[in-house]
């Protein structure tokens, strides 16, 4: 990977295969001094949040932190932007049933991103937004905020955009789910290519009042989990993923965060 600097900090010239960033500034690529001389000029920062859970028997383990760190380092270039690690170690215990789940509780999770959160405002950081990818990580998260004053933190998942759930509904409808999406997949196929796969039949119809009652990844323990769901999927048909699908899901959700952060730093 080529690299280059700038008057900030690190910009790296090529990230993956679509649609780069022209100017990328990454936390963990920067000095301190780099960083003293961005919070002269601004006190935003975008934290990006997934997980590093199964998705499905055609999606990668590490889905969520791939679409959580790409939208917001895309984001972060076109809205000159600091953005910091991906935190991919977060909350998954209903699929630790599935091989290389990987879970950390939700008392810990919260505590590490309370400690973040609060580190990142001690060093002057006073609009930080969170971008998340991961439904079980709204409640911590929001518990996280909840110990920094009001406007300090703006939590925003990623599909949660208007133009990006336009999509998802005109592309896959209902069969989007719950689980191993395939707008998360297309998202990771854009980006990386596609494994050889045989295309996988529909999985099982969800109810809506299964979809209400089990929003925000509420679901039960590991075994019966998988037994209910015994590929992974819930809801989700992912053979509908295609890269065109998400290169456009990319820059629907690049653009409105890119918007929407502008619009945070203004309040």
């Amino acid at each position: 990977m080529r690299s280059a600097r700038n008057g900030n900090c690190r910009t790296d010239a090529t990230l993956h295969q679509v649609r780069e960033p022209a100017r990328l500034m990454r936390l963990d690529r920067c000095t301190w001094p780099r960083v003293e001389a961005y919070l002269e000029r601004s006190d935003g920062i975008i934290l990006p949040t997934g997980s590093t859970e199964q998705h499905g028997p055609i999606g990668w383990i590490g889905t969520d932190a791939i679409c959580a760190e790409t939208i917001a380092e895309r984001a972060a270039a076109q809205a000159d932007a600091l953005v910091a690690p991906v935190l991919a170690y977060t909350p998954a215990p209903f699929n630790m049933a599935f091989k290389g789940t990987l879970s950390v509780s939700v008392e810990t999770f919260r505590a590490q991103v309370t400690e973040i959160l609060a580190g990142l405002h001690q060093h002057g950081f006073g609009h930080i937004y969170v971008l998340n990818a991961h439904g079980a990580n709204l409640e911590p998260l929001q518990g996280a905020a909840s110990a920094l004053p009001n406007g300090v933190v703006r939590i925003r998942s990623w599909w949660e955009f208007d133009a990006v759930n336009r999509l998802r509904d005109t592309f896959y409808g209902a069969w989007e789910g719950m689980h191993a999406t395939p707008s998360e997949i297309a998202i990771v196929e854009a980006l990386h290519g596609t494994d050889d796969h045989e295309e996988i039949a529909p999985p099982e119809r969800l109810s809506a009042d299964f979809i209400r009652a089990h929003a925000g990844d509420r679901h039960g323990p590991p075994g019966e989990h998988r037994d209910r769901f015994p590929d992974g999927r819930v809801g989700s048909h992912s053979s509908l993923a295609r890269p065109d699908h998400g290169r456009a899901l990319i820059d629907a959700a690049v653009t409105a965060l890119s918007d929407d952060y502008r619009a945070f730093l203004a309040t």
